[in-house]
């Protein structure tokens, strides 16, 4: 007996050597010979060889405070071994991009995947208005290595050098080094809509050189532990506290 189809000659395993690639546009490959790795919990699906897994939760002791504290972080494990192993989130797109000595900065819950020569921590969102003063955090990846991040489908790199560039806050998926980013808060709600406003309450703005990536999705979590019943962080949390919720 034998199976006809293309099946499986058309969905084989790529045959690239490179310490991150796409196996398809929704499934990392990452070849572990390269050294250990870091991972989003739960985002193994599939590995070939001797790979060993330590969760090691928000990240450390002080990483873990200020996750508790903000809400905001990513949930991490660190991969180690030989073989290959296949990494995923949800069916969304991955994104791969590598750092030489430079920074990104994430909404935690986009992380899929970096190298473990990245040092990575939970930082403040500065806002220049006096009112904003809590909750808004993201995730900043720094160093040299490989940095791969799932997007709800096509992303668009905006280049904030040609002038002010603005963004619906759940859209934001990540920016790089040398932009500046701010908070505006359209606190006219339902009325701002009627008079021809955008209907986003809470925008982000930046400017200064570099890119930000933004998703066709307002749907982004700001935050891996913002949950029903739990102090969100992120964007979504800070709106929280600024309007009084």
């Amino acid at each position: 007996m034998a199976i006809h189809g293309s099946l499986f000659t058309d969905h084989q395993e790529n045959s690239s050597q490179d310490p991150f690639s796409h196996q398809n546009k929704k499934l990392l490959k990452i070849q572990m010979g390269y050294g250990a790795v870091w991972a989003k919990t739960g985002s193994m699906v599939a590995y070939q060889g001797n790979v060993r897994f330590q969760n090691t939760g928000s990240g450390g002791v002080a990483k873990f405070v200020k996750s508790a504290m903000t809400g905001e972080g990513v949930s991490v494990m660190k991969c180690e071994g030989q073989g290959e192993l296949f990494v995923a989130d949800l069916a969304k797109d991955v994104q791969v991009i590598y750092l030489q000595d430079d920074m990104v900065s994430v909404n935690g819950n986009n992380v899929l995947a970096f190298s473990g020569s990245i040092d990575w921590d939970i930082h403040r969102i500065q806002a220049r208005g006096a009112a904003m003063t809590g909750g808004l955090y993201n995730v900043s990846l720094r160093g040299t290595g490989y940095v791969a991040v799932t997007t709800e489908g096509e992303p668009v790199a905006l280049n904030v050098a040609g002038g002010n560039t603005f963004a619906d806050a759940q859209s934001v998926v990540l920016w790089t080094a040398g932009v500046r980013s701010d908070i505006r808060v359209d606190t006219g709600g339902l009325g701002s809509m009627l008079r021809g406003g955008s209907g986003e309450m809470l925008q982000m703005a930046f400017s200064g050189e570099g890119y930000v990536l933004v998703q066709p999705s307002e749907s982004v979590q700001q935050g891996s532990h913002a949950q029903s019943g739990q102090s969100q962080g992120g964007l979504a949390g800070g709106l929280g506290n600024l309007l009084g919720n």
